[in-house]
């Protein structure tokens, strides 16, 4: 699997924690008191984000990617969706990579 693929996971998975911690486990804790599905949700968002900041981190030593460039597509992670649009960006942008 190459580092581009990897990183496209990487985002569809950091992707859809945020959006399971925002939209299920965040309305779980105060609508139906359950506190742990944040705790849970939340400790497996961190983990993605932090795998997600490893793979940039390595596509900038990779692809020579300008630091400007991995600073934009770690904001993209920051927003609800914006994990999808770097993918898709990423998969638009072919073997090479470039977003």
């Amino acid at each position: 699997m190459t580092l581009v693929v990897q990183a496209r996971v990487v985002a569809l998975l950091e992707g859809a924690s945020l959006l399971l911690l925002l939209f299920v486990a965040m309305p779980l804790k105060y609508i139906a008191h359950a506190p742990l599905m944040v705790r849970i949700v939340g400790s497996i968002h961190g983990l993605m984000v932090l795998m997600f900041a490893a793979i940039l981190f390595r596509l900038v030593r990779a692809e020579q990617w300008p630091m400007r460039k991995a600073f934009v597509a770690f904001g993209t992670s920051l927003v609800p969706f914006g994990a999808f649009y770097f993918e898709r960006s990423l998969r638009k942008a072919g073997p090479g990579g470039s977003f």
